[in-house]
């Protein structure tokens, strides 16, 4: 090839001696026209040396023209389409490209100029190299756009920020670098992950893929196996970890241990029964302390009181450590992780000692004395059973205390373990607690023996150390309308969707599969993840088996309201008819796929606006449907429904057992601060097995402290410098912060609109 490439034609008069030679080796395509003949063979202009040329890159720089460049790309698009070509070939074309550049009379040839001519001579010579080579040039194209789009997103996250995650604060540093990549990512998703149906799919609004942005390198929510991964100690970051002796060295390590770990996935992190998990470490530090005043001559009553109370001010030091660490040190995703910790069960003196404290220290606030106020993380999650909780239960005065912290801070959210349905049904039988992963997200079954079904009637289930791999959503009023534009069945349409989504999921299941342990060592390798003792190097794809996909659904009101003209309060009929048949459709993926499908009512935060904009641009704007500027949240009855806690209670009761892989149910509270009221709500929702918040507006002045349920002046001091907290869809998020909000345009729309919510 050397030999080809040296001496090569540098000026006209040598080329012109060249020119006959060529045109008589060359076996011209019996299909080549007498023009395109005439292109390629027709004089060059005189007095122009290559060695002059300059080719003019697409950032504008001028590079000189190089035929081994030439001969380089016609290689591999010959290697691409398995074709060969021979020495003379090779020859002959760059013949043809060098009569073309001259033939253009110019010093300076544009870059895609260029292509089009290296193009022209493959075409003469080899129909199918060109081909190869023409897609890769628009391939590389397309690579541009891609970039193009990838950068004017960067430009906005850097001096305007972004608002899609309130989770996220995209003023820092480290959160518009993480912002920026996500955009890459997400475009790399698109380009590499989706087939064109598919991304048609996406564009247009039918279907939403979440987390587009990370679906290429992790798996979804959890429930971490933080007692798994302590016990006999662990590595972490090449680094080996003892097992906690203490109370107050488990708080720091279990700390550390969520913070490594959620950073290596992306949605909600829950650390499930974590009274229980703290309780063992929690016996070790009194034991110590009690020996320890027994050493020193304290009476063993004496001794046992002071070392009590040892451990009752570890578990306060400790949440609080939990609550600065969790809501003020960012993930390497730039984000503060979706953590939430479920309690409430435990009996013995210190699990119940560990859910009093933690309430109490949410209930109290952090910040400067005069001016405290609730955290957004972790979330609590009140784990209630009847008969512990309810009147005379050993644990009553458990329940009151959370009820006192709901009021004060939103949290706990109260899921029921004793009422009816899919999760009060696995506690009941197996005594299995279904923790949420993150806001509202729910695990599947999966059996110790028998996997999807249990393998006889004494198969338990496993919930602690599973996960999701992702929610793809449908968009069911687009769908609706879809098919009454085009005179087609909804149904036909609908099925159109969910294998599109079925689809996904099953390749999602394979790509995933093929990740190494070494991704999530805590979850993989350290037993975070139920099966998760693997090897660095070994795919972690066994350990799928026993994860969630989900089917997520938005708008039922709206589609509701497209049906009929009714919304959920006044009708509901159609929608339920509706996710029973998608119920029914799942199961039969289910089945025929071996994969753990879920039916998730998505908690729209930036989409709830995203999905509006999307339904005007196809079918404009429909009263009730998309005239505000954001959809209702899942099946949800529209915030702005003039309806009281228990009739809301009721009609979204309706569809609770048709979502069973992410719901929570929520009321606005109309009395300020009425404990009664609170408290006889949350037991209604216990009594119907549902998934409950309590639901308020909490306003806090940074000035002087004053706090009232809503204010956008502060009333004692006249501020505006106001801390304002509002329920996001299933989880807290600061709707104002310094006169700012984290919350995108839509939801602040949707929470001004609000009465029932």
């Amino acid at each position: 090839m050397q030999n080809i490439l040296q001496d090569r034609v540098v000026d006209l008069n040598t080329y012109q001696s060249q020119k006959s030679e060529t045109a008589s080796k060359v076996s011209k395509p019996q299909s080549l026209s007498p023009a395109l003949n005439a292109k390629y063979m027709s004089e060059p202009v005189k007095n122009l040396k290559l060695s002059e040329i300059k080719i003019v890159k697409k950032d504008g720089t001028l590079e000189d023209y190089n035929i081994e460049k030439v001969v380089a790309a016609i290689q591999k698009s010959a290697a691409r389409s398995l074709v060969t070509f021979s020495d003379n070939d090779i020859n002959n074309i760059c013949n043809l490209v060098d009569n073309s550049v001259l033939r253009e009379g110019e010093k300076e040839v544009d870059i895609f100029k260029m292509h089009c001519i290296v193009e022209n001579a493959l075409e003469r010579f080899n129909p199918k190299v060109a081909k190869c080579y023409r897609n890769y040039r628009d391939y590389k194209i397309d690579f541009v756009k891609m970039l193009d789009k990838v950068y004017q997103e960067s430009q906005k996250i850097m001096y305007i920020g972004d608002k899609e995650n309130s989770n996220a604060d995209s003023a820092l540093v480290s959160t518009k670098r993480s912002l920026v990549l996500n955009e890459l990512n997400k475009e790399l998703y698109k380009k590499f992950f989706l087939t064109v149906p598919e991304l048609q799919a996406v564009r247009d609004g039918y279907i939403y893929i979440h987390d587009m942005s990370a679906r290429r390198d992790t798996m979804n929510c959890c429930l971490f196996d933080v007692a798994n991964v302590l016990k006999g100690g662990f590595e972490m970051g090449n680094l080996w970890y003892n097992e906690p002796k203490s109370l107050n060295v488990a708080f720091d390590v279990i700390g550390d241990i969520v913070m490594a770990a959620a950073s290596q996935q992306y949605g909600g992190f829950t650390v499930p029964e974590v009274d229980k998990i703290l309780a063992p470490y929690a016996e070790k530090t009194f034991k110590t302390n009690y020996d320890k005043y027994l050493e020193m001559g304290v009476s063993p009553k004496k001794a046992e009181e002071i070392a009590i109370k040892d451990v009752e001010k570890d578990f306060h030091d400790g949440f609080q450590g939990w609550e600065y660490k969790f809501n003020t040190v960012a993930s390497s995703r730039g984000d503060y992780p979706f953590i939430t910790v479920t309690t409430g069960l435990g009996t013995k003196r210190f699990e119940r000692m560990a859910s009093l404290v933690m309430l109490d220290v949410r209930k109290g606030g952090q910040g400067k004395k005069e001016c405290k106020k609730p955290v957004l993380f972790p979330k609590i999650v009140f784990l209630y059973d009847e008969k512990l909780h309810g009147k005379g239960g050993e644990l009553e005065e458990l329940f009151y205390a959370g009820v006192e912290c709901s009021k004060k801070s939103m949290y706990p959210d109260w899921l029921s373990l004793s009422g009816e349905g899919y999760i009060a049904s696995m506690y009941k039988k197996y005594k299995r607690v279904i923790s949420p992963m993150g806001c509202r997200a729910f695990l599947s079954p999966w059996y110790e023996r028998g996997g999807m079904n249990p393998a006889d009637k004494d198969d338990k289930p496993i919930f602690v150390g599973r996960f999701n791999i992702g929610a793809i959503s449908l968009h069911l009023p687009m769908i609706y309308e879809k098919s009454q534009k085009e005179g087609k069945d909804f149904y036909e349409v609908l099925d159109y969707y969910m294998e599109m989504i079925r689809e996904l999921h099953k390749r999602t299941y394979e790509y995933l599969g093929e990740m190494r342990a070494s991704i999530n060592p805590l979850g993989f390798c350290e037993g975070g993840f139920y099966g998760g003792h693997l090897g660095i190097h070994d795919k972690i794809k066994p350990v799928l088996k026993a994860s969630t996909a989900s089917f997520g659904i938005t708008a039922l009101n709206e589609l509701q309201e497209l049906y009929n003209g009714k919304s959920l309060v006044e009708d509901g009929e159609f929608a339920l008819e509706v996710m029973r048949y998608i119920n029914k459709k799942v199961n039969e993926f289910k089945e025929a796929d071996g994969n753990l499908y879920a039916i998730y009512g998505t908690p729209a935060e930036n989409l709830c606006g995203l999905q509006i904009k999307q339904f005007r641009k196809k079918y404009g704007i429909i009263d009730k449907v998309s005239d505000r500027g954001y959809v209702s949240n899942s099946f949800h009855c529209h915030v702005s429904e003039k309806i009281g806690p228990v009739e809301k209670q009721d009609l979204e009761g309706r569809f609770w057992e048709l979502l069973n892989g992410g719901k929570i149910q929520y009321v606005k509270y109309p009395i300020s601060y009425n404990t009664k009221a609170v408290e006889t709500l949350i037991r209604r929702a216990m009594d119907k097995g549902f998934y409950e918040g309590v639901n308020l507006s909490l306003a806090y002045c940074d000035d002087c402290g004053h706090q009232e349920l809503s204010m956008d002046v502060c009333p004692k001091c006249g501020s505006k410098n106001l801390t304002k907290i509002d329920r996001m869809n299933g989880y807290l998020s600061y709707s104002r912060v310094k006169g700012d909000t984290r919350l995108n345009a839509a939801k602040m729309e949707e929470i001004a609109d609000r009465v029932s919510m």
